[in-house]
């Protein structure tokens, strides 16, 4: 069942209750082009005055044994796969994320050929590349993904990628769209990363630029939905033009940078970590060290997409909006 020439006839949207998940929703509730249904599955119910015109509301476990004749019912042409834990709550465990990301990604592609779905949009992570010290300067999508095990997003991004390219060999039939995106800002977010911003100033590594790619949220909506109303298939990072580093940020936010020792910041976190006053350990040096900076060349040549806003535009209009928002 291939999407069709103007349009699919159905798609789903797994994790639609989450921060990307509500927009691409929202997106394809208002889109004007051809398209029959849209079922938004999450493991949360949404309620009735939060429901969209023309959105099917479906409350689903991705790991659950049902979830092929949930699929079955909605009979989708594309399958946008957003359901995953990217920043897991203190009371959550490695299992439980293990079993969501990846087990959960297992079923959905195998609901996917139940139902004779055409095409799968996976948003995998840059985080999949892996913090390593000998990450090129520019990590295209023909390097090796080598997700940290020590990191469970990192890691699981990374054996979700591997079991897609499994499928690929063994199912065609279910042309694949997969997205790496670099950290994702708009106006609303709030994540690991923008909790850095939320201190009284900016802490960094000394001897480390730490450098960001950040790509605007709706700019990945707009590449998922090009997915969905367009006959691609490819693997695909998304980033916005150039990088910013952790000092050039403490500065648009007017906030003193102050660089810490690595071995001080290791410390600080095993003993943080043993007393239960942090979820992070001292792996988390690593995240700040060797951050994978993405190339967004391929998507500008191959999928004919340019990102509306660069990095350091992204992250201005978070700064604007969080202005906005909030009481200072």
């Amino acid at each position: 069942m291939s999407p069709a020439a103007d349009g699919p006839a159905s798609v789903l949207v797994t994790g639609a209750g989450g921060y990307l998940g509500r927009q691409v929703v929202a997106a394809l509730s208002a889109s004007p082009r051809n398209l029959g249904r849209i079922a938004a599955l999450d493991l949360r119910s949404v309620p009735e005055s939060e429901r969209l015109p023309g959105v099917t509301y479906q409350t689903a476990d991705i790991t659950g044994p049902g979830l092929a004749e949930v699929f079955q019912r909605h009979a989708p042409s594309v399958v946008v796969h957003l359901a995953a834990l990217v920043t897991p709550g203190a009371g959550s465990n490695r299992e439980r994320e293990y079993r969501v990301d990846v087990l959960g990604s297992r079923n959905v592609l195998e609901a996917c050929l139940a139902c004779g779905a055409g095409k799968i949009i996976y948003a995998s992570s840059g985080a999949a590349y892996g913090y390593h010290p000998d990450n090129p300067l520019w990590l295209a999508e023909d390097h090796p993904l080598r997700g940290n095990p020590e990191f469970a997003y990192s890691d699981h991004k990374r054996q979700v990628e591997e079991m897609l390219a499994r499928w690929r060999a063994e199912h065609p039939e279910l042309k694949q769209l997969i997205l790496r995106p670099g950290v994702i800002l708009g106006a609303a977010a709030k994540n690991q990363i923008t909790a850095l911003f939320d201190k009284p100033m900016v802490l960094g590594l000394s001897g480390a630029a730490t450098p960001f790619v950040f790509i605007w949220d709706q700019d990945v909506v707009a590449v998922i939905l090009k997915g969905v109303f367009e006959d691609v298939a490819g693997i695909y990072n998304l980033a916005g033009d150039g990088v910013l580093s952790l000092k050039e940020m403490a500065a648009r936010l007017g906030k003193p940078y102050v660089p810490l020792p690595a071995w001080l910041v290791r410390g600080a976190l095993w003993l943080l970590g043993r007393l239960g006053l942090t979820q992070y350990g001292p792996e988390q040096v690593r995240f700040l060290l060797y951050r994978p900076v993405l190339s967004n060349q391929r998507l500008k040549d191959e999928l004919g997409y340019t990102p509306q806003k660069t990095t350091r535009q992204v992250f201005d209009y978070f700064l604007e909006a969080r202005g906005r928002g909030r009481q200072t």
